[in-house]
C-alpha cells in the first residue's frame, strides 16, 4: 500500500511539474519557432501549396479530358403523327392515319474524349502560373522577414518592460528608504514637512509607474506569444539579457554592406506584378489567334416498351465521332484591339512602378544606415548620460541628508535620472530594431 501512495505522489508530482514547465527562448530561439507555427507563415505555406494546384489546374486545361454521359426517357405520352391514308393498303384518299413512332423507354450511354491542340490563351495561362507560383514563394519570403521583424521587436520590448519594472522596483525601495529617514528626522523636529511631502509625491509617481511597467510586462509577453504562434498565456521566459543582446547587435560593419537589388523582397515582388502585367498583355493578343480541337465521341442507344436496359438480351445502337473544331476570331469591332491596348498601358505602368520601386529601396536603405548609426551613437551618449545622472543624484542624496541640498534640488536630480534610465532603456531597444530593419532590406 505504502508504494502504492508513494507511486501515486510522484505521478501527481511529475504531472504538476510539467504543468509548470515553462517555454524558455532566446532571440534566435524564439525568431526560429516564429518562422514555423506564426499563423501568417502557416497560411503563406498553405498559399505556395495552393499555386502549386492551380498550375496544375491550368496545365490540365489542355490535358485529353474524358467526359460520360447517361440518359434514359419514359415518354409517357407519346407524340401522334398523321400520316396520308393512301400510303397504307387500305387507306381512303384524303384522310390521314394516326401512326406512333418509336417505343416509349429509351436509354443513351456515351463518352467522349476532348483534346486541345492549339490555344494561344492556354500558352500564355500555363507561363502566367508560373509566374504567380513565383509571386507566393517571395510572399512567403516577405512574411517571414516581416514575422522575424516582429519577433525582435516584440522580445525586446518585453526585456524593456522587465528591465524597467526591475529599475523602477529599486528605486522604489531608495525612496521609500529615504523617506523613512526623512520622516524619522521630521517626527525629531529637525527637518521641515514640506520635504516628507516632496519625497511621498516622487514615490508615488515612481510607484505608478513600476505598476504600469509590470502590466507591460504581461502584456508585451502576450504579444510575443501571438507573433510566435502560441497561447498568449503560456508562461514564456527570455534567456537574453538586454544588454548583451544590444552588444551583439552592434555592427558599423553592416553599414558598409551593398544593396543586391535582386535580393530585396520587395523589388521581387514588384517584378512579381511586372510579369503578371506582361502575361495580361499576352494573353490580350492570343485572343487574336485561332483555336483548334479534336474529339472523339463513342455511344450506344436503346429502345424498349419497358425498362429493361439492364438484361442481358436487351439490344444496344452503336454510334461513334471523331471531329475536330477550328474557331477563328474574325471581327470583334475593335474590342480586342482595346483590350489589348489597355493590358499595355498596365504593362507600362507596371515598368514604371518598378523603377520606382527601385528608387524607394535605395531611399529606404539610406534611411536605415542612418537611424541605425543615431541608434548606436543614442546608446552611447545615454550611456554616458546615465553614469553622470547616478552621480549627479548620489551627490545630491548626500547633501540632502547632510542638510545642505533641499527636497526640491533632490527630486529633480531623482526625476532626471529615472528619465535617463528610460531613455537607456529604449536606446538599447533602439539599437536592436533598426539593425533588423537594416537586415530586412539588405535581406541578410
Amino acid at each position: 500500500m505504502r508504494t502504492i501512495i508513494a507511486s501515486t505522489f510522484m505521478l501527481f508530482l511529475l504531472i504538476a511539474q510539467a504543468q509548470e514547465e515553462k517555454n524558455s527562448f532566446s532571440l534566435d530561439e524564439a525568431t526560429a519557432f516564429a518562422l514555423e507555427h506564426n499563423y501568417n507563415v502557416i497560411n503563406a505555406n498553405r498559399d505556395i501549396i495552393d499555386a502549386q494546384k492551380q498550375k496544375w489546374e491550368t496545365i490540365a486545361t489542355g490535358l485529353p479530358q474524358i467526359s460520360g454521359a447517361v440518359s434514359y426517357q419514359n415518354q409517357l405520352i407519346q407524340p401522334v403523327s398523321q400520316i396520308p391514308a393512301e400510303f397504307f393498303p387500305d387507306g381512303v384518299p384524303g384522310t390521314f392515319v394516326e401512326v406512333v413512332f418509336g417505343q416509349p423507354q429509351s436509354a443513351n450511354a456515351s463518352a467522349t474524349l476532348k483534346q486541345q491542340i492549339f490555344d494561344g490563351s492556354y500558352i500564355v495561362g500555363v507561363q502566367a502560373t508560373k509566374a504567380f507560383l513565383s509571386y507566393s514563394q517571395n510572399n512567403k519570403e516577405k512574411t517571414d522577414l516581416e514575422v522575424r521583424k516582429a519577433v525582435v521587436e516584440a522580445y525586446g520590448n518585453v526585456l524593456l518592460a522587465q528591465e524597467s519594472a526591475s529599475i523602477l522596483q529599486k528605486d522604489k525601495e531608495n525612496l521609500e528608504k529615504t523617506l523613512f529617514e526623512t520622516k524619522k528626522v521630521f517626527e525629531n523636529g529637525l527637518g521641515d514637512e514640506e520635504s516628507v511631502d516632496q519625497l511621498q509625491i516622487t514615490l508615488s509617481s515612481i510607484e505608478n509607474q513600476l505598476k504600469n511597467a509590470r502590466r507591460l510586462e504581461k502584456i508585451t509577453l502576450q504579444m510575443l506569444n501571438l507573433i510566435m504562434g502560441i497561447s498568449i498565456d503560456n508562461n514564456t521566459i527570455l534567456t537574453e539579457n538586454l544588454d548583451k543582446l544590444t552588444q551583439a547587435k552592434i555592427d558599423p560593419s553592416l553599414l558598409e554592406s551593398e544593396l543586391v537589388m535582386e535580393n530585396n523582397v520587395d523589388f521581387k515582388l514588384a517584378q512579381n506584378l511586372n510579369e503578371q502585367r506582361y502575361f495580361e498583355l499576352k494573353l490580350a493578343k492570343s485572343r487574336a489567334l485561332p483555336s483548334l480541337n479534336a474529339f472523339v465521341n463513342y455511344g450506344a442507344n436503346s429502345f424498349s416498351d419497358s425498362f429493361n436496359f439492364l438484361s442481358s438480351g436487351q439490344q444496344w445502337f452503336e454510334q461513334s465521332i471523331l471531329g475536330v473544331d477550328l474557331s477563328i476570331p474574325i471581327f470583334s469591332s475593335l474590342g480586342r484591339s482595346a483590350s489589348t491596348q489597355r493590358a499595355k498601358i498596365a504593362y507600362e505602368k507596371a515598368k514604371t512602378q518598378l523603377t520606382e520601386a527601385q528608387e524607394q529601396i535605395r531611399l529606404q536603405l539610406e534611411s536605415a544606415k542612418s537611424d541605425y548609426t543615431l541608434s548606436i551613437e543614442e546608446y552611447e551618449t545615454s550611456k554616458q548620460n546615465l553614469k553622470l545622472a547616478e552621480r549627479i543624484e548620489n551627490k545630491n542624496q548626500i547633501k540632502y541628508t547632510e542638510g545642505l541640498a533641499t527636497s526640491f534640488e533632490l527630486q529633480q536630480a531623482q526625476t532626471q535620472l529615472y528619465a535617463t534610465q528610460q531613455e537607456y532603456l529604449q536606446s538599447m531597444v533602439d539599437v536592436i530594431n533598426r539593425k533588423t530593419a537594416l537586415e530586412v532590406i539588405l535581406n541578410q
